[in-house]
């Protein structure tokens, strides 16, 4: 009997990381057509590959993006904390791959940025923005998951205090809904607000209760990991495949367009430690729908949609004044992105059928990227 072989895991992930730096332009740093936060985990997607498939052919952006992009915004902080949160993952996973202790410092220093946000209101936390009032769940999310991957890097630094001090606030203050879904956020009267389910809320908790579960060996905490993962499947999932919220509209924005791979990338290194049977599989049947479903003949971006406000925020209106300005500017589908920087964000996108992005690599413009086969699985 001949053997049918499986699918090119590696090929898949080489073509991937190939269309995605076509739009990385080395004078800024950045990756053109998107926004700030979206290069950092365009950086941490080729981060990502480097290090599953040995693959150094890309690596040089890592110094490139940490020199140039700090013209844009020094030490790569601005005034929006989950934008500070995903640079400082991305440095993290740069120090990883490099052990160059630059990386590290970078992500210590955006993490004191952030730390000096936490507030007293609906006791602690931190806003989604310097001049908002809204908590929202990814911001906080991000936060305690930092500040355990910098404990396991940096013991002496006090970050398991703040880790466990950060989940245990979120974990009592209601961001995870009847349906064992995190909800985008809370209101000023710190109740969940209902509002909506997004794949990486659910998503950027796991690696956070992965690492707790690292550092202190209690399985609690991956219980409670395996609680919202099952919650995410069976909810965010018809037929096994992740469907963003947004996709019932028909157009979801920039950011929206990555969420589903930042939830698997997570997922990924979750199973690593909890090892349940059925994620492997969901893992490998989103990346196939990304392959088969999921790219154009172009291996560009797929057209845009009217803009939208800046935040993923689509619960009632916040009665506290007006959100910090939209960071958008006029772009044109499948042409070669300009060479000059985008020092504000491109109008939304529409999103894509099945995953944008699988395992520990995401964030490509509507290009399959799949586990490489030497990942262990």
């Amino acid at each position: 009997m001949v053997g049918v072989a499986g699918p090119d895991y590696r090929g898949r992930a080489a073509a991937g990381i190939a269309a995605l730096q076509r739009w990385y332009r080395p004078r800024t740093g950045l990756w053109a057509g998107t926004g700030w936060w979206n290069s950092a985990s365009a950086l941490t997607t080729v981060i990502g590959y480097t290090q599953l498939t040995g693959d150094g052919s890309h690596a040089g952006v890592i110094a490139t993006t940490f020199t140039a992009a700090q013209r844009q915004h020094a030490g790569f902080v601005n005034t929006y904390y989950d934008d500070n949160a995903w640079w400082a993952l991305a440095w993290i996973a740069a120090f990883d791959l490099t052990r160059e202790g630059r990386y590290l410092e970078a992500a210590k220093g955006i993490f004191a940025r952030n730390a000096a946000a936490w507030d007293s209101s609906c006791g602690g936390g931190l806003r989604w923005h310097a001049k908002s009032t809204y908590k929202n769940a990814i911001t906080n999310e991000l936060f305690f998951t930092l500040a355990a991957l910098l404990h396991q890097r940096s013991p002496e630094g006090g970050y398991l205090s703040w880790a466990q001090r950060g989940w245990e606030w979120f974990g009592s203050r209601g961001f995870i809904g009847p349906d064992g879904l995190v909800n985008d956020g809370i209101t000023l009267a710190c109740q969940n607000n209902g509002a909506t389910t997004w794949t990486y809320n659910q998503g950027v908790i796991l690696r956070g209760l992965a690492a707790l579960f690292e550092i202190t060996g209690d399985r609690g905490y991956l219980a409670k990991g395996e609680a919202i993962a099952a919650a995410a499947i069976r909810g965010l999932a018809p037929g096994g495949i992740l469907a963003e919220p947004c996709e019932s509209g028909a157009v979801c924005n920039e950011d929206q367009a990555q969420f589903k791979g930042i939830f698997v990338r997570y997922l990924y290194d979750f199973w690593r430690h909890s090892r349940q049977p059925g994620y492997r599989g969901f893992i490998l049947a989103n990346a196939n729908s990304v392959w088969h479903h999921a790219r154009n003949t172009a291996s560009g971006p797929p057209h845009p949609s009217p803009p939208r406000p800046n935040s993923a925020y689509t619960g009632p209106a916040r009665s506290t004044g007006p959100p910090p300005p939209a960071r958008h500017l006029p772009w044109t589908p499948l042409s070669p992105p300009p060479p000059s920087p985008r020092k504000t964000r491109p109008p939304p996108r529409v999103c894509c059928v099945g995953l944008t992005g699988s395992a520990r690599l995401y964030g490509l413009p509507r290009v399959g990227i799949t586990l490489p086969a030497t990942a262990t699985m």
